[in-house]
């Protein structure tokens, strides 16, 4: 299970932790030499072992310092030691495994502190739990004064934003239906907002990856209100637009405030804004990694389209670019008349103001071959942002705030890997390079030698089809620790991960394949130098081992299977390939293939996928994972879907 961004939950998952008492579990371990055709037949999971222990009842999720958003219903999982117990949740019975593990979707009351009952019974003997869970309610952040009410939660925009004079900035907020609303600067200037009805909001979680679409169908609701604001600064003075701004202390008297009125009823807020208008002198920005923090920097820094946002652009350090606003901790950067970028600003250093922003003019393009790759390299006059656009057969980069001079495209020594080369101006400030190959892409990377920018595309390497993983380097990555799901038990993912991967180790190594480990032992490591260790080793694939949670909030018995997430075009097939494998070992419901945004397959010098094999918080699949069997069945899967995907193209490619 891998959560991108931070995020609690993308591509169905879920950061699920021990309840704290829980004792580890020992590491599953790999079978030594167990031959392949000793595994039992395909299309279901192991059996779960019986336990005959003592009554003993333990909560591993959610752990007591949890909060959960939920609607009104949510899962809880634990153990009770005995697989002759029968478990209750405030009177609704849980689901007990043979092996003492429990499961439960159950309704839960809407306080802000649920007060829980757990009783589990096993003959004359009993135990009972009180267990208290918060949650978030929609009244946590209100100011009432009788029938007018504001959510002081929901005030969007909130925090520091810095925007230019001719900009609109969209207000919004939730108060009491039917009242008058609105903002209240300091100088007496009120600015009305309006009504806007629509669908309660479902959450994300709810509408990726919930299989009742009724669920999807929330009611009209008329508390929300919206106005639109330009060419006032509002609150306090936020400070610099660059560096990170200091805490500053304002009086209140600086603040803007938010009014609701019902009748004679009026509730006041105070809106937590600080809103400055920029000067209309250009501010240019260079980007890199933001060395204060731990682990080792990949040199890139992304862009997303909206502060928060999925990951859009992948910048390498040094990139430059004119800033045009900021949202708290995102900068928004000018690529081009027709787009924007927002970035961390840890991430930027101010190398100019007063300058005019950066363009760059493009110079005529060359290739080189080399042995594993073919070098592009683009002479720009200045380090501009740039994309790159992927299809089957295609590679185009496209420059932002740049004008073609491209006299020349030679593609060097005779090379078979580049077919045709074209280069466009897209928009007045955008030029587009497309490079058609002769194979399907493999790989690409990019870096600034100077001011060029060096491009490499990949040679596919030579497969035999007859034995398609003989020779070929496999990078294999048991996901976490950190972070990662928890099982009934105890199990932990970075264990189960780990016992996958070290089976699939030796079953790729017995098939004729050389293995790069990303980790070998129960230890952390970061995102990134996972990906770096298998490109700087020249991996053919990158597969990464997990395994699935859920979002609070969603019915694990109906929503739970076997799916596989890629991040790039040149990764479906491989996807696709693994995922039919474990499908068909493990006989569990086909999620398909996803594309995610998650960073052991964003990587751009191979394919990549990352698995979700089984989900950590069902028992009997928590308890598969536990055994050799079922960790030899995941191998298994994962080695014939690569080699599935490794044979189909020795035999399609030219």
């Amino acid at each position: 299970m891998l959560l991108p961004r931070g995020a609690l939950a993308l591509a169905g998952v879920a950061a699920l932790a021990c309840g704290r008492g829980s004792p580890p579990p020992p590491a599953p371990t790999p079978i030594a030499n167990a031959p392949v055709e000793s595994l039992p037949p395909a299309g279901s999971l192991p059996p779960v072992p019986p336990v005959r222990g003592p009554l003993e009842l333990r909560v591993v999720y959610p752990p007591p310092d949890a909060v959960l958003q939920i609607r009104d219903s949510s899962f809880l999982l634990g153990t009770a030691g005995t697989g002759a117990a029968t478990v209750t949740i405030n009177g609704q019975p849980a689901r007990v495994w043979p092996n003492g593990a429990w499961l439960a979707y159950v309704a839960l009351p809407r306080d802000s502190i649920m007060a829980i009952r757990i009783e589990a019974r096993a003959g004359a003997d009993s135990v009972t739990l009180d267990y208290p869970i918060r949650r978030v309610v929609p009244e946590a952040g209100r100011v009432t004064t009788g029938a007018a009410w504001l959510d002081t939660l929901s005030f969007t925009p909130s925090g520091r934003i810095w925007l230019g004079r001719d900009e609109y900035l969209t207000l919004g907020v939730r108060a009491a239906e039917g009242a008058e609303v609105r903002l209240r600067l300091p100088d007496g200037t009120a600015v009305p907002l309006s009504s806007q009805p629509g669908p309660l909001e479902v959450p994300p979680g709810v509408r990726a990856f919930d299989r009742d679409t009724t669920r999807l169908r929330t009611p009209v609701v008329h508390d929300r209100y919206v106005g639109l604001l330009r060419g006032r600064s509002v609150g306090p003075d936020p400070g610099p637009l660059l560096p990170l701004p200091f805490a500053l202390g304002p009086a209140d008297s600086a603040w803007a405030s938010v009014e609701a009125i019902v009748g004679a009823d009026t509730a006041r807020a105070r809106w937590p804004l600080q809103l400055a208008l920029l000067d209309s002198i250009p501010v240019v920005a260079e980007l890199a990694d933001d060395t204060t923090k731990p682990g080792t920097p990949d040199s890139l820094t992304v862009g997303r389209a909206a502060p928060g946002g999925t990951y859009a652009w992948f910048f390498p350090s040094g990139t430059r670019a004119a800033v045009t606003g900021r949202r708290n901790d995102d900068l928004r950067l000018r690529l081009s008349r027709a787009a924007d970028a927002w970035v961390p600003v840890g991430e930027t250093r101010v190398v100019s103001s007063g300058e005019p922003p950066p363009g760059a003019v493009v110079g005529s393009v060359s290739a080189s071959s080399r042995p594993d790759h073919v070098r592009v390299r683009i002479p720009l006059s200045q380090r501009v942002p740039f994309r790159i656009e992927e299809d089957d057969r295609s590679l185009t980069v496209r420059l932002y705030s740049a004008v073609a001079d491209v006299d020349w495209m030679r593609y060097g020594t005779a090379d078979s890997m580049i077919r045709r080369m074209t280069w466009r101006q897209s928009a007045s400030d955008e030029v587009t390079l497309r490079f058609e190959l002769a194979q399907p892409v493999w790989g690409y990377r990019t870096r600034w030698d100077r001011s060029d920018l060096i491009f490499d595309i990949r040679r596919p390497p030579r497969i035999d089809p007859d034995q398609p993983l003989r020779g070929r380097l496999i990078a294999v990555d048991p996901g976490h620790p950190p972070g990662g799901a928890t099982g009934p038990t105890g199990l932990r993912e970075a264990e189960a991960n780990l016992g996958v991967a070290l089976e699939l180790r030796r079953m790729l190594q017995a098939a004729g394949a050389r293995v790069l480990m990303t980790r070998t032992a129960d230890s952390a490591v970061d995102l990134w130098p996972r990906v770096a260790l298998a490109e700087s080793a020249n991996a053919d694939v990158l597969v990464s081992i997990h395994n699935n949670a859920l979002p609070d909030g969603i019915n694990p018995f109906t929503n739970n299977g076997t799916s596989v997430y890629y991040n790039h075009p040149r990764s479906v097939p491989l996807a696709r390939a693994v995922q039919a494998q474990l499908v068909r070992r493990f006989g569990l419901r086909d999620l398909g293939i996803g594309l995610g945004d998650l960073a052991l397959v964003r990587g751009t010098w191979m394919p990549s996928v990352l698995t979700e094999g089984l989900f950590m918080i069902l028992p009997d699949q928590e308890s598969a994972l536990r055994s050799a069997e079922g960790r030899r069945r995941y191998a298994r899967a994962v080695l014939d879907g690569i080699r599935d995907y490794l044979r189909e193209w020795a035999t399609e490619a030219p």
